[in-house]
């Protein structure tokens, strides 16, 4: 598929994602890293986007760089990236390491400092 034909598409964002702005999902950022399910076929009603975004993603890649591939704006494939995820055709990885919180005796200790204060 060329990419050219993205940037000259007369369709507007909007309409490709049904009138919506915001994904389903408030997980997946530009950094988001996807990876298309190889067990999962590509889904019927899949539209050009749909199966442009599920074709760059075959090895994992961020959110931000398939956009760039793709030559749409990032806001409009985290839409796209998130209906996919729903679907189960994507998985998403956070590229950010998880931090375990505080331990809850820790905070108190703190607290209890803090109002001796």
């Amino acid at each position: 598929m060329d990419e050219a034909d993205f940037t000259d598409h007369p369709v507007r964002p909007y309409v490709i994602t049904s009138g919506r702005a915001h994904p389903s999902r408030n997980t997946i950022r530009p950094e988001t890293l996807l990876r298309v399910d190889p067990e999962m076929p590509t889904p019927v009603t899949a539209g050009r986007q749909e199966r442009a975004l599920l074709d760059v993603c075959r090895g994992v890649l961020s959110l931000a760089e398939a956009a760039a591939h793709l030559r749409l704006p990032v806001s409009l494939v985290v839409v796209i990236a998130s209906d996919l995820v729903d679907s189960g055709h994507l998985s998403i990885r956070s590229a950010a390491p998880r931090h375990a919180l505080p331990d809850r005796d820790l905070l108190e200790k703190v607290l209890n400092g803090l109002r001796k204060l």
